[in-house]
């Protein structure tokens, strides 16, 4: 393959990846939570951070990850979304894991799912890096 086709593949590649992680994001903050379409996404927030106020915390965590979700698709700071993103993902899959087992999906294979994805936000966001430079 020549070179510019290469970097045609790569261009849309990083395009189709920058729209699908968006899509997790905004899916799940607006869908999951704000919108409460998920009940168990509260049942998770309320077992972790408490039943006091679970729903304006997981609408609030809604909103942040739409936040997140039209960052990405600015392509803004990707180094640092992308280390934020890693962050929160392994973050909330660890404390799922060990404080809300009985909401997960998937169970276990919840945390599989999620560095996987992580593996993909970290290509994304170091391949938008070296693109830019």
């Amino acid at each position: 393959m020549l070179p510019e086709a290469q970097g045609s593949v790569m261009s849309i590649f990083l395009k189709l990846l920058t729209f699908l992680i968006g899509f997790v994001w905004f899916a799940n903050g607006l869908w999951a939570k704000v919108l409460n379409l998920t009940p168990r996404h509260q049942s998770i927030v309320e077992t972790i951070l408490g039943a006091e106020h679970g729903r304006q915390l997981t609408v609030l965590i809604g909103v942040g990850e739409i936040c997140l979700a039209i960052a990405i698709w600015l392509r803004l700071w990707p180094l640092w979304l992308g280390a934020l993103q890693i962050v929160l993902v392994l973050t909330m899959n660890l404390l799922e894991l060990s404080r809300a087992k009985e909401f997960l999906l998937w169970g276990q294979w919840n945390f599989v799912y999620a560095t996987l994805f992580c593996l993909a936000v970290a290509f994304h966001a170091w391949s938008l890096h070296v693109q830019r430079k």
